[in-house]
């Protein structure tokens, strides 16, 4: 199938393979027998535009800035989805929300044992998996929990909501309750502090390595309330003392800057335990911003939309990759990838791409990182989010929100009674020009293009609570 753009540049929705998009060309793979350290740090609602290297000016953001000066920086990178749980599932699986069985952002969900996570195969292959922060994947006492799907440990926060709680009087280690003293609202119970404790400890414990780090940290997605949550004692917030902003912007700001300054943290620890250039580093963020900061940060920059929405704004998300003296530093690169890529990824840093699932909607990134040239290409990218009805709790009909990318060409639509939107990114980023009735054809033959590649949304079940809880 062949679809001509606005510009009249013919593009190929199956071709598999494409010259390489980025620039500031990286060295060759450098082949070890040795397997390296992962890290994935995944921030929570960190709009695209927040870090200073993809555009922020608002928000200070050096070690994250550093990172992508030593590393790789994606451009066009996109979540799984527009909320927590599907883009998580997503980035876990290797599967578009399409695909994948956990659809639903109720929060307690469980990702079924069917669906076959990275973790699970890094552990097959001699990692030592460990977790830290928000998981969103199933609450405990269900199939869903970490430890179930590749993790040695996990520590911090099962269902989703409970995750809204930054000063909770317990976290979970394994599915085993940990009481936080002092859950007052001081520094010494903020909940991120000792997730992050935890988490520099398995990386201290087992730098001989092999290991794999998930920091899927909370911040700065706000507390249950809506509002942002750092101890006012923590530097970070103390930064931003002089600014002519409300308290709760200044809060904001400064959950952004812990997830830098911890960042940082995790650096500076991988040099000191001399395991930094047999470690890669990832940092991301599961979706977009939420609109209640902008446009005092510009969470979204000039893109349109915020999380819960499939506009640029609400999927794309800041993606880094580094790996001292094996990615050329400052390296760029404009390709379009999104989490399902991040399960071939990270097997095939790992050097276990064949043990890769046959049934994955990602490709690796790998070629990318270390400036080969010839890079496989996505022939289609696609999401979707039921909408949740949480008076008579029960996803409507209706509800569906989809959209699909191909090239520069995607097209979208906030529910099934909509019509559809379509717009060429390469001239208008910002999706302010329809050009749906312009083009009916592609229109058309990108809806027979969903049509073939999702299956029906598995029933989302919601684990049962006691009477007035929400979580357990």
């Amino acid at each position: 199938m062949m679809i001509k753009s606005q510009k009249g540049k013919v593009f190929s929705i199956i071709s598999l393979a494409v010259l390489l998009a980025c620039m500031h060309g990286c060295k060759n793979r450098e082949i070890s027998g040795t397997k390296p350290n992962i890290i994935f740090i995944l921030a929570d609602d960190m709009g695209y535009n927040v870090p200073g290297c993809y555009g922020g000016d608002s928000i200070y953001t050096p070690n994250i800035d550093a990172l992508a000066k030593g590393g790789i920086l994606f451009s066009e990178a996109y979540s799984g989805c527009s909320v927590c749980a599907p883009a998580r599932a997503s980035l876990m699986t290797g599967l578009h929300t399409g695909h994948v069985s956990l659809r639903g952002n109720t929060g307690g969900i469980a990702l079924p044992s069917r669906d076959t996570t990275f973790t699970q195969i890094l552990k097959s292959a001699g990692y030592t998996v460990g977790g830290f922060g928000k998981w969103g994947l199933g609450d405990v006492g269900t199939e869903g929990v970490a430890e179930k799907h590749g993790f040695d440990i996990f520590f911090g926060y099962y269902h989703q909501i409970h995750a809204h709680f930054y000063y909770t009087d317990y976290l979970w280690r394994n599915s085993r309750k940990v009481e936080v003293l002092n859950a007052h609202g001081d520094s010494a119970s903020y909940a991120h502090y000792r997730i992050m404790k935890e988490m520099k400890q398995f990386i201290t414990d087992n730098r001989a390595g092999p290991f794999f780090c998930f920091g899927s940290w909370t911040l700065p997605h706000t507390d249950d309330d809506g509002n942002a949550q750092i101890p006012e004692s923590d530097p970070a917030y103390i930064l931003y003392n002089d600014k002519p902003w409300t308290d709760d912007e200044k809060k904001y700001a400064g959950m952004n800057t812990r997830v830098d300054h911890d960042l940082g943290e995790i650096i500076k620890l991988l040099k000191e335990l001399n395991i930094n250039r047999n470690t890669v580093v990832i940092f991301s963020s599961d979706n977009g911003g939420g609109e209640k900061y902008n446009p005092t940060f510009k969470v979204s920059g000039k893109l349109k939309g915020f999380k819960h929405q499939f506009y640029e704004g609400g999927i794309k998300v800041p993606l880094i990759f580094y790996w001292p003296g094996r990615i050329e530093p400052g390296s760029r690169c404009e390709m379009p990838c999104y989490f399902a890529d991040m399960m071939p990824t990270i097997l095939d840093l790992a050097g276990i791409e064949d043990l890769l699932p046959v049934k994955t909607d990602g490709i690796s990134m790998v070629p990318s990182l270390f400036g080969e040239h010839i890079q496989e290409k996505h022939e289609y990218m696609y999401w979707e989010l039921p909408a949740f009805d949480w008076t008579n709790n029960v996803y409507p009909e209706n509800g569906l929100q989809q959209a699909i990318r191909i090239d520069d060409w995607k097209m979208l639509r906030h529910d099934t009674h909509e019509a559809w939107e379509l717009f060429d990114l390469s001239v208008d980023q910002e999706e302010n020009h329809n050009l749906a009735s312009e083009h009916p054809d592609i229109v058309v033959r990108l809806m027979d293009l969903i049509k073939m590649n999702r299956t029906k949304m598995p029933e989302q079940i919601e684990p049962e609570m006691s009477e007035g809880k929400w979580y357990r």
